[in-house]
């Protein structure tokens, strides 16, 4: 497409700051910082800008002296969706850990003190917390993600997460609206339908939403999905029914609307981002979340003359762009005064001392953990041998983060050794790996898998004292010598696993 915009009238400034895209690299590059000054006025930040704290805060520092107001956001849902611990693990259990315990003050307190690392950092907006109900148990992409199957559990879950992440200052965007929980497709490669009908949607689906917008959340993303019973013809993320009709004017929601990754084949691959991008904000959208893999300057160019064209050919109302970009910047207002007076140290809700705070991932993931088979199992001793049967991981989680229990088996007993299988020969080369060693195998949802239980049939027939740690959702009957299930795969999760399993 040929610029047709000048940079610097109103009407290039609005296309401009409905745009959340992302960058690569650990350092803001020339041209984002060029657009910022131009009218950007979100960044999205993904685990590949990400090395440290202190680099984090140095990046956003760098932002905000190109403009101040500027909202940085990042995908950090804790759990296995993590990005300031992306190398390493989460130093804090995700969302169906915390359903598990079903305490809502510590829910509260967990997503406080996440909060208020982010917002240490610079970052002011939580593309997080999960609303999604997990109704479908093959669900390839929510998951552990979701605090659970119970409506009621998710939404006063939902909510707590959204008031404990907003009182250190940072604005939570609930998703994936209108609930991305019981679909079978992940909407990063194809466009997933739900069939349910609306008795259901509102029973099920909508109730965490409605808990969210009473607890105030001042984001709500939107979800890359067909609900037919909403719009049989267009995905939420493109209906004005979905976005306009049911979210604004049925559930009472004013604040910002921000777009699930519009270069998600949902979109990208049925709409093309440009043409997906005009017919969001039309629909109701404010904000284009789009950077997870397009993440350069001339992504944000297309999307802008795109969206300057499509009002000046009358496609787009102009009204509805500028509604848009004043939500954006109301919700840059919000997180500067909430960051001022977000508490500085770090007790959170309750008035937890500073170290019990700190420590409070460890906390619930140690309270999150249930030995589900061989209550009187005798501790390992010896060092053991670690096989992960390791599934494809989904997009939103990514292969970079570690998983499972040996490095932290490694600690506890010295010695001991891991190794990754995965496909039909699994369980069998898991054996011949392990020689006389101990096995102790890692899984992740093995109810979605059938390569996974047939290898977790074969270890089991050789080996009966095998110890058994499902990471994903316990879905499947526990087995085993010991059977753990952690419902998540964070570093603290992992470490809660290993203490069991060492009797440390």
């Amino acid at each position: 497409m040929t610029t047709i915009a000048s940079g610097t009238d109103t009407l290039t400034r609005d296309a401009l700051a409905v745009l959340q895209p992302g960058f690569t690299g650990i350092s803001a590059p020339s041209w984002l910082l060029r657009r910022l000054g131009e009218g950007l006025a979100s960044v999205g930040l993904f685990g590949r800008n990400i090395a440290s704290p202190a680099q984090l805060a140095a990046l956003t520092a760098q932002l905000r002296a190109e403009r101040d107001d500027v909202l940085v956001a990042i995908d950090e849902e804790g759990g296995d969706v993590t990005r300031l611990e992306v190398r390493m693990g989460s130093s804090f259990p995700g969302n169906h850990a915390l359903g598990a315990v079903d305490d809502v003050r510590l829910t509260e307190a967990v997503a406080h003190e996440l909060g208020r690392r982010l917002a240490a950092c610079g970052v002011n907006l939580n593309w997080a917390p999960s609303a999604d109900i997990n109704s479908n148990p093959d669900n390839p992409v929510i998951g552990v993600r979701s605090f659970g199957a119970d409506a009621a559990l998710v939404a006063r879950h939902t909510a707590a997460y959204v008031s404990g992440l907003q009182s250190a200052g940072v604005a939570a965007c609930t998703k994936h609206f209108p609930g991305h929980g019981d679909t079978a497709v992940d909407s990063h490669h194809a466009l997933p339908r739900i069939d349910a009908d609306l008795s259901v949607l509102e029973s099920r689906e909508l109730v965490p939403f409605r808990a969210a917008i009473e607890s105030g959340t001042r984001a709500v993303m939107s979800a890359h999905i067909l609900v037919p019973a909403l719009d049989p013809d267009r995905p939420a993320t493109l209906s004005r029914r979905v976005l306009t009709g049911l979210l604004r004017e049925e559930l009472g929601y004013d604040g910002l609307i921000v777009t699930d990754g519009m270069e998600m084949q949902a979109i990208a691959g049925t709409y093309g981002i440009e043409r997906g991008s005009v017919l969001a904000i039309s629909a109701g959208a404010d904000a284009i979340c789009v950077g997870g893999g397009l993440a350069d300057d001339a992504t944000v160019l297309r999307l802008r003359d795109a969206l300057v064209a499509a009002v000046r050919s009358g496609e787009l109302a102009e009204e509805r762009l500028a509604d848009a970009a004043a939500r954006v910047r109301a919700l840059a207002a919000w997180t500067a005064s909430a960051n001022e007076r977000a508490p500085a140290g770090t007790s959170g809700p309750g008035g937890s001392s500073s170290d019990a705070v700190s420590d409070i991932g460890l906390v619930a993931a140690r309270r999150a953990l249930t030995v589900t088979r061989g209550a009187h199992f005798a501790p390992v001793t010896e060092a053991p041998y670690v096989a992960a049967l390791t599934p494809v991981a989904n997009i939103a989680v990514g292969d970079e983060t570690p998983w499972g229990v040996a490095a932290e088996l490694c600690r506890l007993l010295p010695g001991t050794e891991t190794g990754s299988f995965a496909g039909e020969r699994a369980g069998a080369d898991a054996l011949a790996a392990a020689g006389s060693r101990r096995v102790v195998v890692v899984v992740r949802d093995v109810h979605r898998h059938p390569w996974m239980a047939e290898a977790l049939d074969t270890l089991l027939a050789a080996r009966p004292d095998t110890v058994v740690v499902e990471m994903g959702v316990p879905q499947s009957p526990p087995r085993g010598a010991l059977h753990i299930a952690t419902h998540g795969a964070a570093r603290v999760c992992g470490l809660a696993a290993a203490e069991v399993i060492a009797g440390a």
